[in-house]
């Protein structure tokens, strides 16, 4: 038979980890909220009958976002055979809160008790025997990160599952909310039975108040006045209102089963070494030097200390192989095209980009080691106060930091914010963070023109990206998305010691994207690209690029970069084709100008731009729309064309009005 199970967890509480034991999966693991924007399955290792699906980190099941929409929907509608539910055992209480939920659904579930080595190493215990039989459900100590527990977790998930042994207690309340639950569960147990609900999830959520609940019922009006009464008279009683009354109430429930269960001495070493930390770390005054502090030696390590050498390795690895190949078509007496089309076109494109790829891996290293440490979430925190200020909350901080590593997941981990206004503003300002995509075309000009303040033009480069972000909130709060950002609240997870499984992977996952599209969508392009420069209209071949198709096209769109100090149809040809993807801007200047090593391109760009256009140049790539796979993910976040459209004009606008006055205000100062 085949068995169908959900993870359902808070965040935080370590359920990306757990779900890669289940599986076998994958999947990237990171220490801060938004990580699982989408629910993900994958089969039990060992079991290939159980089917486990992760779903979104939430709190509790009222539909409020798109994280708790998206697990309420799935439990709700697929029907799963059982629910695993993970606890983070060092945050009990809280964690709790949701389980209870959980168990009102009536579904055979288990609760996965993780991080029970930090608690047993801080002299704290927990009666875990003693906690299931208050809960009235299995529940077994684990620590996934450690890989301790699981193949028991899993014998005990699909047991329960199979046997369809549902929890044993479903009645955690007393006195008034009592009096009401089970006063509804009565009004409403034949609608809850045709609509498919569980009876005793149904009768809480309606004394909550909550919507959907009630529209699925089609209760008549005599129904909604009874009801209505009996919960005007339980907040006449309790002197609360409805929703603080059912969270009073499960609260209760959890101090009590918790002081009979749970022995706790002292706070978790963990979570001591957190707080002297936060001390620091989260400072008013110290919180956003520091960051910007480690965000520049990652640049310098990344790009000047080790980047440049591995790049040059790697770039005299990919002039051998070519020159080998050259050999070998020349000896083979290949056909002048096709050779030239080869060593010329794509060689020299995909070869360019390759070279790029040491750095992209050694940034990604020191992102996913902030990212484990628990850093970034406390990054998220001390950003808040400023976010506020350009109307929006320290939560959009989330997906603009993914945005340094890819706009797609970036737009897509949107999705996680409750507010409408928020959603569709993070929407447009976070391809303004400079992605990963577009570090080879920094590397490209620094190398040629900046070689000796890499770090310094980098860090540069990505404030103005940060910069136009903030005035273009500033901007769009007061006039298209007038109002105030949803509060903030974010737990801040206990640091720990990165695992070097995650960043690995980590690591394989970005280098094994960027070798994809090298080979791919940069591999077409540079062949495009190519045939577009060796032809004219006529479809001879040219001696002469600039007597070429693409001269003709780049010609009647490069006027229109005179303003920002390059005219040369190469660079605006470079921009159009960086739309594909951003590497493709170094491929194409790479085919176009024929330089066969990096000395050569910088040489040949050095007659395209000065040092100053040069960086009006990075400024724009910095800025303008992002790429199709981007553009795509807007439309698809936004629901219509014309939002997309807009969202990707208004960036492109900005860039081409930020980059007009580095290059003009520049030309001030330097003659």
């Amino acid at each position: 038979m085949s068995l169908l199970f959900a993870l359902a967890g808070n965040q935080n509480s370590g359920k990306t980890t757990l779900f890669n034991r289940l599986t076998g999966s994958n999947q990237h693991v990171g220490n801060f909220p938004g990580v699982t924007v989408e629910k993900k399955e994958g089969p039990v290792k060992k079991h290939p009958e159980a089917v486990v699906v992760d779903l979104p980190g939430i709190y509790s099941l009222s539909p409020y976002t798109s994280e708790e929409i998206v697990t309420r929907d799935f439990v709700l509608q697929e029907h799963p055979d059982g629910i695993i539910n993970i606890v983070d055992a060092t945050n009990i209480e809280r964690n709790l809160y949701l389980s209870l939920q959980l168990i009102e659904l009536g579904i055979p579930m288990v609760i996965a008790l993780n991080m029970m080595d930090e608690v047993r190493a801080s002299g704290n215990s927990i009666k875990v025997k003693e906690l299931s039989a208050e809960l009235g459900i299995p529940i077994v100590p684990i620590s996934a990160g450690k890989n301790e527990g699981i193949d028991e977790l899993i014998d005990t998930a699909i047991r329960v599952a199979s046997q369809k042994q549902k929890p044993l207690k479903y009645d955690f309340c007393e006195g008034e909310v009592h009096k009401a639950i089970h006063a509804i569960a009565h009004i409403v147990s034949d609608q809850a039975a045709e609509a498919g609900l569980p009876l005793r999830f149904t009768a809480t959520k309606l004394v909550e108040g909550d919507e959907p609940t009630r529209n699925l019922l089609k209760l008549d009006e005599d129904q909604k006045h009874i009801i209505d009464h009996i919960v005007e008279d339980m907040e006449s009683e309790l002197g609360t209102d409805r929703e603080a009354a059912l969270a009073d109430m499960r609260y209760t429930f959890i101090e009590k089963a918790c002081a009979a269960c749970v022995i706790k001495h002292q706070e978790t070493r963990e979570q001591l070494r957190s707080e002297k930390i936060d001390a620091v770390l989260t400072s008013k005054f110290w919180g956003i030097p520091i960051f910007i502090g480690i965000m520049f030696f990652i640049f310098w390590v990344t790009f000047t200390l080790l980047g440049e050498p591995l790049q040059n390795l790697m770039d005299k690895g990919i002039q051998l192989f070519t020159d080998g190949l050259a050999s070998l078509m020349e000896m083979a007496k290949i056909s002048d095209w096709l050779q030239r089309l080869v060593i010329d076109g794509i060689c020299a494109g995909v070869g360019s980009v390759l070279s790029f790829l040491p750095i992209i891996v050694l940034l990604f290293f020191f992102l996913s080691l902030l990212e484990d440490s628990g850093y970034m979430a406390r990054v998220a925190f001390v950003m808040d106060k400023l976010l506020r200020k350009i109307g929006l909350s320290g939560r959009s901080f989330v997906p603009m930091l993914i945005g340094f590593g890819c706009s797609v997941p970036a737009i897509m981990s949107a999705r996680t914010l409750s507010s409408e206004r928020d959603r569709k503003m993070t929407i447009l300002l976070t391809p303004f963070m400079s992605c990963s995509a577009k570090l080879p075309i920094y590397g490209m000009i620094i190398m040629a023109f900046f070689p000796t303040h890499r770090a310094l033009i980098m860090i540069s480069v990505y404030l103005i990206g940060i910069l136009v972000a903030i005035l273009s909130g500033l901007l769009l709060k007061s006039t298209v998305f007038k109002g105030n950002p949803v509060p903030f609240v974010m737990e801040l997870p206990a640091y720990r010691i990165p695992s070097p499984r995650s960043v690995l992977l980590l690591m394989w996952e970005k280098a094994k994207d960027f070798l994809r599209k090298a080979f791919t969508i940069i591999f077409m392009a540079a062949i495009v690209i190519w045939f577009l420069q060796s032809f004219d209209l006529r479809l001879n071949m040219v001696t002469d690029s600039s007597a070429s198709i693409l001269a003709q096209i780049g010609n009647l769109i490069a006027p229109l970069f005179t303003p920002i100090g390059f005219h040369d149809w190469r660079a605006s040809t470079a921009l159009i084709t960086g739309i594909t993807a951003k590497e493709t801007v170094v491929s194409t200047l790479t085919v176009l100008t024929g330089a066969a090593t990096d000395a050569q391109l910088a040489e040949i760009l050095g007659t395209i731009f000065t040092p100053l256009s040069a960086y009006a140049f990075l400024v724009f790539t910095v800025l303008y729309m992002p790429c199709v796979a981007a553009f795509a993910a807007s439309k698809r976040e936004l629901g219509s064309w014309k939002g997309a459209i807009l969202t990707s004009l208004y960036q492109t606008g900005a860039a081409y009005v930020v980059a007009t006055i580095v290059y003009q205000v520049g030309r001030l100062f330097i003659h």
